[in-house]
């Protein structure tokens, strides 16, 4: 049975690395970007991304442009994204849900509470 996959998208290698660990531990398929531009390559690239993981503050666009972006293509209008930030300002919480972002979490994250809103939106988005 094939794995299910999941992109992560942050320009920080160690955040990439650990929220890929944990979701592989938990039996994902991990796709990594460094930052929005190369995260709507890959959703483009790599066929059926089941939900990204992404961050919100990246450079040449940042991940929440990047939703805006991926669903005005209209290509993936049920892929869910889940944004993994330091931020926690409602304005931007806001904007992200506004462009299609379906939960937001800060960081740092325990890693199952992370595999489990992965899990949950893939559930939902189905």
């Amino acid at each position: 049975m094939a794995k299910t996959r999941v992109l992560v998208v942050d320009d920080s290698a160690t955040v990439r690395q650990q929220v890929g660990s944990a979701l592989s531990q938990a039996g994902f398929e991990v796709h990594e970007a460094v930052d929005g531009a190369d995260g709507a390559r890959k959703i483009e690239a790599v066929s059926g991304i089941a939900a990204v993981v992404c961050d919100v503050n990246m450079p040449n666009m940042n991940g929440i442009e990047m939703i805006e972006s991926v669903k005005a293509a209209g290509k993936h209008p049920r892929l869910p994204f889940l944004m993994l930030t330091t931020e926690g300002v409602a304005e931007l919480k806001q904007r992200a849900k506004q462009a299609g972002a379906k939960a937001w979490m800060v960081k740092p994250f325990k890693a199952e509470v992370l595999v489990s809103a992965v899990q949950a939106l893939i559930k939902t988005a189905g």
